[in-house]
């Protein structure tokens, strides 16, 4: 009994038979094309938009709910007669319904002006321009050092799997991430900025000193020394941790074979093949964790005195300075959702599965 052809399977990438809906030459297993760049990059903007606007109506509120109330505590730190507190309220424009000082506030957002710190009477936009330049400088040497610091211990424990080198790196890396970042500066700052005193206690230069000149720059470094330490050593084992495992998943893969048998050596198989495969999965971390590190650094600027965003919000919350306190937190939210953004874009260039997503 001969069977018909129509009940015949047809191979992957063949010929359709019917002559109509067919693929020739396509991997049936190969996943479908996905959506355009544009329409990826709208969806994730849409997405940055709608966190960005949370933060903003949660920054005015959230604040108000802070025990305290500013006005009154000007009013303790000098003799003030009820008129007068009355006169301040006005003008910090308190006095106003809740309503028509989130509207103020929603002005203030888009034009820039957040209004006028409480504590130092200047313009919060002004002071979040002076404050931001020491945080970029402390955040980004902390970043540059755990990144660098994490990968490459995360590659070589991930090749030297349950070696004593690879039980130290790990071991000694969760240590270190599940230490309070308080305390650990506090120890450092008392060992060798007190008992030794090899090291600057706080501050970001010794007054007097012009910062752009060879001494001055060697003793902003002196300055840097605990506080990037203290941030790279409670953050560079997220980046050691996700490269480890995920350089052991890559360690199975047939091509690391494939390339052995070509007559690689195994530093050449690990650089040039299984690490910037795996490299992959810890962009988005590093992205991320940018941006946290930057909003992490109100603990370790209040610590060491480092005059930056991080210890200008420190000074705001003891107020409480409602306006600073808004512009701080709009500024280190912002950051962090822009830097996941990047994350999402980059890592769509990246890796191919996500653009067929």
């Amino acid at each position: 009994m001969t069977t018909p052809t129509h009940d015949l399977p047809t191979p992957a990438g063949g010929p359709d038979p019917g002559g109509s809906g067919g693929q020739t030459g396509r991997d049936m297993d190969e996943p479908p094309k996905g959506g355009s760049f544009l329409g990826y990059l709208l969806r994730k903007l849409g997405g940055a938009l709608t966190s960005m606007i949370l933060v903003v109506v949660l920054g005015f509120f959230a604040f108000r709910m802070l025990p305290g109330d500013p006005v009154l505590k000007i009013a303790k730190e000098r003799p003030m007669s009820p008129a007068q507190i009355a006169e301040l309220r006005s003008q910090y424009g308190l006095d106003k319904p809740v309503i028509v000082q989130f509207w103020d506030y929603l002005v203030g957002i888009f034009t820039g002006e957040l209004g006028e710190s409480y504590v130092y009477r200047k313009p919060v936009s002004e002071l979040i321009v002076n404050y931001l330049g020491p945080t970029l400088l402390l955040t980004a040497t902390a970043a540059v050092i755990a990144i660098t610091l994490g990968l490459w211990l995360g590659q070589l424990s991930a090749w030297r799997r349950n070696s004593l080198f690879d039980k130290l790196a790990s071991s000694t890396s969760l240590i270190f991430w599940s230490v309070p970042t308080f305390w650990l500066g506090l120890i450092l700052l008392m060992i060798f900025g007190g008992t030794l005193q090899w090291l600057p206690t706080g501050g970001m230069i010794t007054p007097g000193l012009d910062p752009w000149s060879f001494a001055g720059i060697i003793d902003v470094i002196k300055h840097l020394i605990l506080p990037v330490i203290t941030m790279v050593a409670v953050v560079y084992a997220q980046f050691l941790m996700v490269m480890r495992a995920s350089l052991i998943e890559e360690m199975s893969e047939d091509y690391l074979t494939t390339a052995r048998a070509k007559g690689l050596t195994e530093d050449e198989v690990r650089k040039k093949h299984a690490v910037p495969n795996a490299l992959l999965p810890t962009v988005t971390v590093v992205f991320m964790h940018i941006g946290g590190l930057i909003a992490g650094a109100v603990t370790v600027e209040a610590v060491f005195s480092w005059p930056g965003l991080g210890k200008l919000t420190f000074e705001a919350i003891s107020g409480p300075d409602l306006p600073l306190l808004q512009g701080t937190f709009v500024v280190f939210s912002a950051i962090i959702i822009v830097m996941n953004l990047a994350a999402d874009i980059v890592y769509r260039f990246l890796d191919p599965r996500v653009r067929r997503a």
